[in-house]
């Protein structure tokens, strides 16, 4: 079993409060979830209205696919226009991990 997560760092456009950062987070989170199956949620800065943490998590039997998995994940991000991609952070836990 192969676990792997990604955390999303994100810059909000021309966002001036919480509520309208809900309406640019939530469909990017909705997104992810509907399209690759995968656990994602708003997980850092929810008082910040001009940034946003996500968390994404998979788990997969194949290494080859969980990578290619959380590349099209992290690729889907990145093409938001309304938001800039300040960083990624990746991690991949194998059954061999202590």
């Amino acid at each position: 079993m192969y676990v792997g997560t990604l955390s999303f760092d994100i810059l909000l456009g021309d966002v001036r409060s919480l509520k309208e950062k809900r309406s640019v987070v939530r469909p990017i989170v909705a997104e992810l979830h509907r399209k690759f199956a995968v656990s994602v949620a708003e997980v850092g800065d929810q008082d910040l209205y001009r940034r946003a943490t996500i968390g994404v998590a998979a788990v997969s039997g194949d290494p080859g696919h969980l990578t290619d998995l959380l590349d099209r994940c992290e690729r889907l991000v990145a093409a938001r226009p309304e938001v800039e991609l300040l960083s990624v952070r990746r991690r991949f836990h194998g059954e061999h991990d202590d």
